[in-house]
Order: C-alpha cells, then sequence, then structure tokens
C-alpha cells in the first residue's frame, strides 16, 4: 500500500469510526447525518458533484436530489446513494457497507403491512386446499394466495398516500398553486421569476451602490435561491472587511429568501458611494438575483439603491459596474416566496 493511499484513507476511515460508520446506521436520521458528514469531508460542492457523476456515466445526480437527500427531506434510491458516495471519494472497500445501511433503513420503512402474515410464509403446497371445483394444483393456489395478501398489503399505503392528498388539496387556498409535496400549497402571489448568476468558492462580485451620506445605517437584502443550501461568503465595503453572508440550510420547496446583513454604521456614514464585494468561501457556490440597499437616515428607514444581477438586467448591472470574477452558472429561475411573508427574510 502506497503512502498516498494511506494518508487519504486513514483520516476518512477514523472520521466513520467516530461517528460510528455505515454499521451503525438503524433508521433514516442516521444515514442522513452520516451521509452529511460524508459531503463536509469531501469538501465539494453539489455542482461539481453533479458533474463527476455525468463524467462517469450511470446514475446522474441532480443537486435538487442530492439537496433533499442531504437534507432528510426524501429516502434516496440506493443507485443515487451509491453515486453520491463514489463523487464524495468513498473507497470502494468501504461501499458494501453503505449498502447494507440502505437496506437496513429501506426495510425499516417498509409499513407494517407490507410483510406477508407468518401462517402463509410457512405454509406447505399440502397444507392448502382447493375450493371444490378448482383444478389447480396446491402450489398454484398457495402462489396465488400470496399475491393476494401482498398486493393488499401494497394498497395500504397508496391509499393513505391518496387519502393525504385529497386532505391537504381540501384544506389548501383556493387558488393556491400546488408544489408537488403533499401540504405545500403557496399563493401565485409568492412566485417570483428572476434571473441570477452564481460563481464558486473563490470567485467573487463587485458592484456599487449610492446612499445618502447622512445615514445612520445600511443595510445589504440580497435576494437568493436557498435551494442551494449553505451558501457563505465575505463582504468588504470600501475595501474593507465589514460583514458576511452566513450559511443557510437548503430548502427544496420554497426556493427564495431575502437575505438581510448589516453594515457597520462606521463604514457607512458620511459616504454617498459604497464599493462592495462579495467573495464566496463555501463549497456549495453563491448565488445572487437581486440587491436592495436599506438605509436609516433621521430615524426612518428606506431604499436608498437596487441593483438588478443577470443576463436581463444588463443595464442595471451597467450602471453600478457590476463585475463577476469565476461565474459558472447564469439564467432564470421560478420559485415561491414561503406561505408566511414574515418568513420571506432572513439573516
Amino acid at each position: 500500500m502506497s503512502d498516498t493511499h494511506q494518508g487519504d484513507q486513514a483520516p476518512r476511515l477514523a472520521g466513520e469510526a467516530a461517528g460510528g460508520g455505515p454499521e451503525s446506521v438503524t433508521c433514516h436520521e442516521d444515514l442522513v447525518k452520516l451521509l452529511a458528514e460524508q459531503f463536509a469531508r469531501a469538501d465539494v460542492s453539489l455542482r461539481e458533484l453533479q458533474a463527476r457523476a455525468d463524467r462517469a456515466g450511470g446514475t446522474r445526480l441532480p443537486r435538487a436530489t442530492c439537496a433533499d437527500m442531504l437534507a432528510g427531506r426524501r429516502f434516496p434510491k440506493k443507485a443515487v446513494m451509491m453515486a453520491f458516495l463514489r463523487g464524495c471519494r468513498v473507497p470502494d472497500h468501504r461501499l458494501p457497507a453503505w449498502e447494507r445501511a440502505w437496506e437496513r433503513v429501506r426495510v425499516s420503512r417498509l409499513p407494517a403491512g407490507a410483510v406477508a402474515p407468518r401462517e402463509d410464509h410457512g405454509a406447505e403446497p399440502s397444507q392448502v386446499t382447493a375450493a371444490p371445483g378448482d383444478t389447480r394444483t396446491p402450489r398454484a393456489l398457495l402462489r396465488r394466495r400470496r399475491r393476494v395478501v401482498l398486493l393488499a398489503a401494497a394498497a395500504v399505503p397508496v391509499a393513505a398516500v391518496a387519502l393525504s392528498v385529497v386532505v391537504n388539496r381540501g384544506t389548501a387556498p383556493r387558488h393556491g398553486v400546488y408544489e408537488g409535496v403533499p401540504g405545500h400549497f403557496v399563493s401565485p402571489a409568492h412566485i417570483v421569476s428572476d434571473d441570477g448568476r452564481a460563481f464558486p468558492r473563490g470567485g467573487s462580485s463587485r458592484f456599487t451602490v449610492t446612499v445618502d451620506p447622512a445615514n445612520t445605517g445600511v443595510r445589504l437584502v440580497r435576494r437568493l435561491d436557498v435551494g442551494v443550501g449553505l451558501q457563505h461568503a465575505t463582504i468588504t465595503v470600501n475595501g474593507t472587511p465589514a460583514a458576511e453572508w452566513r450559511p443557510l440550510l437548503e430548502d427544496g420547496v420554497y426556493k427564495w429568501r431575502d437575505q438581510v446583513v448589516a453594515i457597520p454604521p462606521h463604514l457607512t456614514a458620511g459616504r454617498r458611494s459604497l464599493a462592495v464585494v462579495n467573495t464566496c468561501v463555501s463549497p456549495s457556490g453563491f448565488n445572487e438575483f437581486l440587491y436592495t440597499v436599506e438605509q436609516e437616515v433621521g430615524g426612518a428607514w428606506s431604499t436608498a439603491d437596487t441593483v438588478d444581477i443577470g443576463r436581463g438586467h444588463t443595464a442595471s448591472e451597467a450602471a453600478h459596474g457590476y463585475r463577476v470574477v469565476g461565474e459558472d452558472w447564469a439564467g432564470p429561475q421560478t420559485f415561491s416566496y414561503p406561505p408566511r411573508k414574515e418568513d420571506w427574510r432572513v439573516r
């Protein structure tokens, strides 16, 4: 075994041992926790995982699917989870343990009625009697009985899901929009289409905004897609470190948020313009669609300036001297804000 191989594997196995490893997984929550640890240990973005899977061929890894898996919103297919682990560079000799962990969780999630009754599993063909006039063999009758039991068991969860959808539809706003997840409906007024840009770790964006020199406080508000979670970036104002965009957990249903950061007053007082630079420091990347600059003057807050980002808003970008370094995505998105307006803004 080479030194390189040993150096690569030892930290990984030590980390797995500290967390119990896939051998200790008994429920969905355990599996989600270990998958999140592997993602953090891999120090890679969801975009890069998707690209690695595409290059390898086979099972694809859409970013939204990975985000749902890491957030525990959806139990993954085995092939998806294994492609994810390969993308995270988990050694091949460790993959069978992950497969067994997946199988244990899958069994634990089966509905109680999904297992045929004990007497049918143990019945011998000689113990199965035919009705008068039935010419089928005992073995054929046994196979038929087992099929009936399994079909009836499978019908139970299907009926429950159908009932859940009906109930949720009945209690949702009449003119709401169904989001594809039972219980998630949004008003059309909460749906917004916007275009923006994104860049990976090490990339940055910069722009200049105007403010009233009499301001006693400035807030920077950014519209972002939280379908990509854990975005983290530093902020400088006029070349001085000012604040940071703190990581937010991903939300695969209501993806729009308006994140707010306060700029220290001593960096804005007496100034007519602020040169803002955002530098991404997270492996998940950083996206931006709209910036709103709010200022406090005379004890009252108002909008000082707005910077609309994207290929459809090049006039706004040019007016504010917008520049992006390392851009790896640009385009339009149509998402919804959360049902309650008080949840739209986050810090």
